[in-house]
């Protein structure tokens, strides 16, 4: 399932070494169950979903570990800041996601947390299978020849 995320989306937490750490396969959208003052404090962007993970528990899917920050004009009425939340997938999607997990190395790795255009929080989990020391140092070297190649096609015009 290859996604193609709309133009008017607002990113609210964003994995980028997961795409260093992890060679990603499959990628699914998934909706996050979430209270008021986790979204009003999810729009303010200050979350991290850098070490979190996806889990399933006895068939559903779940986001643990993720930071959402306490919203400060919540008085009393906050949410704990690492809370396991709940993510809503299709049964067949959980079901590939938790055969993927039982398979060597596979963990599910969430890329982004972002508002879709209605207004909605969700989430892009992938299959990832953790890189080893030479495959990150091959990424790095494709990643700098990159570079050195865009800008040398730059200077000849």
């Amino acid at each position: 399932m290859a996604l193609t995320p709309h133009k008017n989306y607002k990113v609210a937490a964003d994995n980028r070494k997961a795409r260093y750490n992890y060679e990603i396969g499959d990628v699914f959208e998934a909706g996050i169950v979430l209270t008021g003052t986790e979204v009003k404090s999810l729009r303010t962007g200050k979350a991290t979903i850098a070490e979190s993970y996806a889990s399933v528990e006895k068939g559903e899917m779940f986001l643990i570990n993720a930071d959402i920050p306490e919203y400060l004009q919540a008085n009393r009425f906050n949410h704990e800041r690492r809370r396991p939340r709940k993510l809503l997938l299709k049964w067949r999607e959980i079901v590939k996601l938790s055969q993927a997990i039982e398979r060597e190395g596979m963990t599910i790795v969430p890329l982004k947390l972002f508002f879709n255009d209605q207004g909605r929080a969700k989430i892009e989990i992938a299959i990832g299978k953790g890189k080893k020391l030479h495959d990150k140092r091959e990424t790095e070297k494709n990643r700098d020849w990159g570079r050195e190649k865009s800008r040398l096609m730059k200077e000849r015009g």
